[in-house]
């Protein structure tokens, strides 16, 4: 980690520069890709999962029978973790539901909003090295719960064709009876359009790696809602002298262990923490099976000491970093005053792994300083907002005149004159 010892503010912005994550030298070859795709549909589909996943596919949804084998070669204790999540991301998410509530605006005026589940939603789960059974949690769940009619879920198979086990037990759990053998841009492009096989949705949720990325960005411009856009994990880690060494390291190397794109910050205001932790994460990160990703992704992280938690909170806003662990004094004052983050972890004892798995908060978050505008996937993202509004011929005739006068302002006679012919009869 590149270590910074009280940067100027008007360093902090290359400071806090971000790995490139400029996926646009790969849209030429991903937008002949999604073109196939669109137009030969299964066929395009097989023929690219051979390519680019090793699997000559002849039936690419996933059987029942599959299905049933996976759910039996998860182990017990596997099985009661995922459903002790399902549980807390359940419960978290269900709260989210907010009543209808009619509002008159003036007598006779009422206004109202109603939440609908989106029908058609995709499901993009990464498999490979590390195949994220969590995400079907965090995705599933709460489309389930808004209600959403058709839910299709895609994953990336084996050579031999096969899904790992806990990612189709997961997907049985929560309900989820479409799972297609398709990963990468073949995926996406299949549920932006529809196949034969594949139906197509409406909006695409999930993370991937940057051909994912493209794929989501390139069909997001007119064919299909996406959940937000995406870069390498990033965690920041603010940890003043009450913090614990040890556990702000392996707060920094649970996101560093996700690929060497990947970026941590340790912002500190006490050089003996800073010298701790930087001897923490040299001790665990050799410690770790995927310690090159982690070790790479390192080379571009930073620990920088600053004076104060002002200057640590203004810095952390400045980054609005995907997750957020406030190891400092006086947490609550210090939280409330944090503006741009996708999480927050607060106190010594909620590592970033808690909201990964099981505490019921969902982990797909904004990355790369998105959390300056987006929030994370939560039940909203799953729902339209409806308006709906009812005005009596009384009402009508009190707030015709401001509509007469306002539309004969904007030059549209015909607005006006909507309003005019109920008031005249």
């Amino acid at each position: 980690m590149q270590i910074s010892i009280r940067p100027a503010v008007d360093q902090w912005s290359e400071l806090l520069r971000r790995p490139n994550i400029d996926v646009s030298d790969l849209f030429g070859m991903v937008q002949e890709v999604l073109n196939h795709i669109r137009t030969d549909g299964d066929a395009a589909v097989r023929r690219y999962t051979a390519k680019f996943d090793g699997y000559d596919a002849q039936v690419v949804q996933v059987s029942q029978e599959e299905i049933d084998r996976a759910c039996m070669a998860v182990s017990n204790e596997l099985k009661q973790a995922i459903i002790t999540a399902r549980h807390n991301v359940e419960k978290f998410h269900s709260a989210q539901h907010l009543a209808v509530k009619k509002i008159v605006t003036q007598p006779g005026v009422t206004c109202w909003q109603k939440s609908v589940g989106i029908e058609k939603v995709g499901l993009y789960i990464p498999g490979g090295t590390a195949p994220l059974f969590s995400t079907v949690l965090m995705l599933a769940v709460p489309a389930k719960i808004a209600g959403c009619k058709e839910i299709v879920l895609c994953t990336p198979p084996d050579k031999e064709g096969n899904i790992h086990p806990a990612i189709l037990y997961t997907a049985s759990l929560v309900g989820v009876h479409k799972v297609f053998k398709v990963g990468g841009i073949q995926a996406v492009g299949a549920m932006a359009y529809g196949t034969e096989s594949i139906p197509k949705v409406y909006k695409i949720f999930g993370p991937g790696n940057r051909y994912v990325t493209a794929a989501k960005q390139l069909v997001s411009l007119r064919d299909v809602a996406i959940d937000m856009p995406a870069g390498p994990s990033e965690v920041l880690v603010m940890a003043d002298n009450s913090a614990n060494a040890a556990f702000v390291a392996s707060d920094l190397l649970s996101q560093a262990e996700h690929g060497a794109d990947s970026q941590v910050i340790l912002v500190t205001n006490s050089e003996d923490m800073l010298n701790n932790v930087m001897a923490e994460v040299k001790v665990q990160v050799a410690r770790l099976p995927r310690e090159e990703a982690a070790t790479k992704a390192l080379t571009h992280s930073r620990a920088i000491l600053l004076d104060t938690v002002e200057e640590m909170v203004a810095l952390s806003n400045a980054y609005a970093p995907e997750h957020l662990i406030l190891s400092v004094k006086d947490v609550h004052r210090v939280a409330e005053r944090i503006v741009n983050a996708g999480s927050v972890f607060m106190g010594n004892y909620t590592p970033e792994s808690a909201g990964d798995y099981a505490s019921g908060t969902n982990h797909t978050l904004p990355t790369h300083g998105y959390a300056t505008a987006y929030s994370g996937v939560n039940l909203d993202s799953y729902i339209r907002k409806i308006t709906f509004q009812e005005i009596t011929r009384d009402g009508l005739m009190k707030l015709g005149p401001v509509i007469e006068t306002m539309a004969a302002a904007e030059l549209l006679e015909a607005h006006k004159n909507a309003v005019t012919l109920r008031l005249n009869s």
